[in-house]
């Protein structure tokens, strides 16, 4: 028998995977409490690139604490930890070491992409931290919304002198893992998938997808990249939940204006109004808040990587939908306050007529006698 030659051996690749899984669980985390409760650490602030301080600062820098080992039904064992944001995300990170050659990682990808519910897994881990400290958690949500997020972070690659070699040797096993595929993609959809890639130095290379990532690139610099993906998956997750709200407000203000009302009824229109606008205001403030909860000040390169991040995974698209029914719901709130003051004007009018006529019946009356 004769055995292949180490030249044509398949490249084995060293790295880790990790599942970013996240939950909306209340308006804020007062993290201060968090800290004190479940013994956890400030995040530190990510560090860029180049050598330079200070590029990107958390306005609230959020907390981290451990969580125990995640093992799924084929044994893999996965270490992780939960970060706090004070807009009320909780923000899961599993992570195993990865050793294979490309078609274990596009088998691993398109396993887990598609095959392992991981919400479902890790929500009630979560509720039973959050449970005995329900202090921290301001207007708590029932139901939660999630988003899982999952990236390949490789570290070396055989054969491979720069990133651009990587890029134009293994495109399309790179696609496949960013799109959890088995199969070969067309061409046409690898060239899209590689249309997301950004690099820094000749040495790194990330290609981000909507619902995966694959990055090459150092431990230190691969950290960089997971936090800014990490941000940019909660914001697609706060927005998600301010359309939601903002839908099933605007549904109960259509039924209560479809409804039939006279000039009179119409005066109950001024409770809703204000309840409208104090929803209007809350929506507002919290969405400028988790818009502006971390700072790019020159960093351009973290910049545009969290650009394209939010691009990928749908925050502009959920962004111009909440912006979109905050302006209806204004419009709305505008025309409830309108009607309301045609009710109350015709109300003074019609008292005003009704003290006339009182003074006119005593005027003749007087008059009579």
């Amino acid at each position: 028998m004769s055995s292949a030659s180490p030249a044509s051996a398949p490249p084995i690749l060293s790295g880790s995977v990790f599942v970013l899984i996240q939950f909306d669980v209340c308006e804020e985390l007062r993290l201060e409490l968090l800290r004190q409760a479940i013994s956890a650490r400030t995040v530190a602030q990510p560090s860029m690139k180049q050598p330079a301080p200070a590029y990107v600062r958390y306005q609230k820098p959020p907390v981290v604490g451990p969580l125990e080992p995640l093992v799924l039904d084929t044994g893999e064992l996965l270490e992780g930890e939960v970060k706090y944001y004070d807009y009320g995300i909780a923000s899961v990170i599993y992570q195993i070491p990865f050793a294979g050659d490309w078609e274990a990682l596009v088998r691993l990808a398109s396993r887990w992409v598609w095959d392992v519910d991981f919400a479902s897994r890790v929500e009630p881990i979560i509720r039973a931290r959050l449970g005995p400290i329900t202090s921290a958690m301001i207007k708590p949500y029932d139901r939660w919304l999630s988003e899982d997020y999952f990236i390949f972070h490789v570290r070396e690659a055989p054969g491979m002198r720069n990133a651009g070699d990587l890029s134009r040797a293994y495109g399309p096993q790179i696609a496949q893992v960013v799109r959890g595929d088995r199969q070969q993609l067309a061409q046409g959809e690898v060239n899209e998938v590689l249309s997301s890639q950004i690099s820094y130095y000749s040495s790194d290379l990330a290609v981000l997808g909507w619902n995966a990532a694959f990055l090459y690139d150092s431990a230190a610099g691969a950290d960089t990249s997971i936090q800014l993906i990490e941000y940019a998956n909660s914001q697609l997750l706060e927005f998600r939940h301010y359309d939601e709200q903002l839908t099933g407000i605007l549904d109960s203000v259509y039924d209560l204006l479809a409804e039939k009302r006279g000039l009179l009824a119409r005066w109950g229109l001024a409770r809703s109004a204000r309840r409208l606008h104090t929803v209007l205001l809350d929506v507002t403030e919290l969405t400028e808040r988790a818009d502006n909860a971390i700072k790019f000040l020159s960093d351009m390169f973290a910049a545009r990587f969290y650009k394209l991040a939010t691009v990928r995974v749908g925050v502009p698209d959920y962004k111009e939908l909440v912006a979109r029914k905050l302006r209806i719901a204004e419009d709305l709130y505008q025309d409830m306050v309108e009607q309301f003051n045609q009710s109350r004007a015709f109300f003074l009018e019609a008292t005003v007529v009704l003290i006339l006529l009182i003074e006119l019946v005593y005027l003749f009356k007087g008059q009579l006698f």
